[in-house]
């Protein structure tokens, strides 16, 4: 039986490695071995095993044999699956938060993304375009956990990280996108504020194609 300390040791071993992937520490398609996650993610071994099985679950990772270990790969059909996955969660999460969110709370959101949208004109320096990628995956995050459904939002959360693994620069948000990524958050909350779940929900599948579209490079 594993205890709440080893629990907590695999718990930030996982989280470490996840930080490490989305830095680049760790690259897609990567073959490692256990001794060097011990020395990339600064964790002990006795973690590091604990982990891998939680890493195989969510598909971040796979054991190749006589190799190592081999890190998701990026691959077309990646793409595909992990935005479909999106639109699913995200459309019925919409639906939901159109419904239940305070006005207040839908209002602040608006106010929110037309500041920065506003600033997004005018060219974003480097600590407001952090700002704004920040504010695009807080607003995805809230309108999936407002579900209160953990099952779907460890699910998010694990698909979340794969699709920012995709090396297509146009699923990060750079200058140039700034503002068409406001644009398209700002259709799905003006829809929220009319209380539109039909027009949420387009607004919102909308959103995530366009980000697949330039996933896709299409």
């Amino acid at each position: 039986m594993i205890n709440g300390s080893e629990n907590r040791a695999r718990d930030h071993a996982y989280s470490s490695f996840t930080q490490k992937l989305l830095s680049q520490d760790i690259t897609p398609g990567q073959i490692v071995s256990q001794r060097e996650l011990v020395e990339l993610t600064g964790m002990p071994l006795g973690a590091i095993r604990e982990m891998i099985p939680r890493l195989e679950a969510d598909g971040l990772i796979k054991t190749v044999p006589k190799r190592g270990l081999q890190v998701l790969n990026i691959d077309l059909d990646l793409v595909r699956n992990a935005f479909q996955l999106r639109r699913m969660i995200e459309g019925e999460a919409i639906a939901l938060f159109c419904a239940q969110a305070s006005t207040a709370q839908i209002a602040q959101i608006a106010t929110d993304h037309r500041t920065i949208r506003a600033q997004a004109v005018g060219g974003l320096p480097e600590d407001l375009l952090a700002e704004a990628q920040k504010m695009d995956w807080a607003f995805h995050d809230l309108v999936v956990d407002a579900m209160g459904n953990q099952i779907i939002s460890d699910i998010y959360r694990v698909n979340a990280i794969k699709i920012r693994l995709i090396r297509n620069s146009d699923t990060r948000m750079l200058p140039e996108l700034a503002v068409s990524v406001m644009d398209e958050h700002l259709a799905v909350i003006d829809a929220l504020l009319a209380r539109d779940t039909a027009a949420a929900v387009t607004a919102m599948h909308a959103h995530i194609d366009s980000a697949k579209r330039r996933a896709l490079g299409v």
